[in-house]
């Protein structure tokens, strides 16, 4: 595979040269967690959650008129925020009483954050759009190439631990923000792309042309909306796919939403909802046993600090798709008498949003071609949770 129109200029050796090389990230990516009294989590000590909601609103007063108030000593005062303040790891994007002009202010955390979440990226003009792509590895790796496709509301940047220890394996990846998503171009709805699912099909057939990805290729698939997407485009592909890996992402007609998504496609509260700035990140929590280090936050909630074009855009997405519609032919699709690509559901056994029994009943569809590895100690979103076991699981399947 040889070179791709860029933003800026590439090597003749690869679409799209990127620095620094996979080997200078580090391996352990995985989240921090909030240190509640609880079980330490052996594989690192960190402390897991477990079930108690960290309230980061603090009360002012002394003891004296808590108890005339009718408060308990210790009881956190009500705080008309705490949509916002309950999230531990949003506190630095947001301004507490207690330090009104310190570094929670939204162009302090654009300065800080404007340059992070960019690792192995570039800007790629592919059609009509500007993609924002990250690539590792060699168009000349020996193993062949992967394809890692990000779900709602988050972006490729999920894939960076993955992606790097697998070109380290010998394969060259690739993994690109949706249109709309992460660092890509965010059309405005109506001019020229409309969020359907049958657009974001047809750019991605482009983008494939502009990378030069002419072979069959392997796909690794997460998430809700344009993941499901990435399953639907590879139903109507199976031709150019050696086979296909999938990460907990809605599978069967039994599938449940998550409440954003139907709070995104209600007139006014969807309006509201997607210019939440810290949307991603909680959703992200909200499917996961741990909270998201400040670094790591920070980059998913950046394209929402940065402007409103991203919220409009998943609100266009999610009013746009018919759930129970995708989900049908994805079961139909994937079932024993349609299918026969290998596929591996390397599945995070805590995920809050799409328990194991998901992927259990999927697998019932197929037992012959898909093969099942529960990822312990993982959330909605294994590849940021615990990288390491998922690139363990796909160095078995797709060797």
């Amino acid at each position: 595979m040889s070179g791709c129109p860029c933003s800026t200029s590439a090597s003749a050796s690869s679409p799209l040269s990127l620095l620094p090389a996979p080997s200078s990230v580090p391996a352990a990516s995985r989240r921090s967690t909030v240190a509640f009294p609880s079980s330490r989590d052996p594989r690192s000590g960190w402390t897991r959650r477990r079930g108690v909601r960290a309230i980061v609103a603090a009360s002012s007063g002394s003891k004296d008129e808590k108890a005339e108030a009718g408060e308990e000593e210790g009881d956190p005062a009500f705080n008309p925020f705490g949509f916002v303040t309950d999230n531990p790891s949003s506190r630095s994007a947001i301004q507490l009483p207690a330090s009104p002009a310190q570094d929670g202010n939204v162009g302090q955390m654009l300065y800080r954050t404007e340059d992070k979440g960019r690792e192995y990226g570039k800007s790629v003009r592919s059609g009509e759009f500007r993609w924002f792509v990250r690539q590792t590895g060699s168009p000349d790796s020996r193993r062949g190439t992967i394809m890692f496709l990000h779900g709602a509301p988050t972006q490729s940047f999920s894939y960076r631990t993955v992606m790097a220890q697998m070109a380290d394996a010998g394969y060259h990846c690739f993994a690109p923000d949706w249109i709309g998503f992460g660092f890509s171009e965010m059309p405005q709805p109506g001019y020229g792309f409309d969020f359907k699912e049958e657009e974001f099909h047809k750019a991605f057939d482009e983008l494939l042309v502009t990378l030069n990805i002419t072979e069959p290729f392997f796909l690794v698939v997460q998430g809700f909306l344009v993941g499901s997407y990435g399953l639907t485009w590879a139903l109507k592909n199976s031709n150019k796919l050696l086979k296909v890996a999938i990460l907990n992402s809605p599978l069967t007609v039994s599938s449940p939403v998550p409440g954003v998504f139907k709070q995104l496609r209600f007139p006014l509260v969807g309006e509201f909802t997607c210019q939440n700035a810290i949307l991603a990140e909680r959703f992200i929590e909200a499917g996961s046993p741990y909270v998201l280090k400040s670094e790591k936050a920070d980059v998913y909630r950046l394209p929402y600090l940065s402007s409103g074009a991203p919220g409009f855009a998943l609100l266009e997405a999610a009013r746009k798709a018919n759930f129970q519609d995708v989900l049908s032919r994805i079961s139909a699709g994937f079932s024993s008498n349609s299918w026969d690509k290998p596929i591996l559901l390397a599945w995070g056994e805590s995920d809050k949003y799409l328990p194991l029994s998901i992927a259990e009943e999927f697998k019932k569809n197929n037992p012959s071609v898909v093969k099942l590895k529960p990822i312990e100690g993982a959330g909605h979103m294994p590849q940021e949770d615990w990288p390491e076991k998922v690139v363990a699981a796909l160095n078995s399947f797709l060797y």
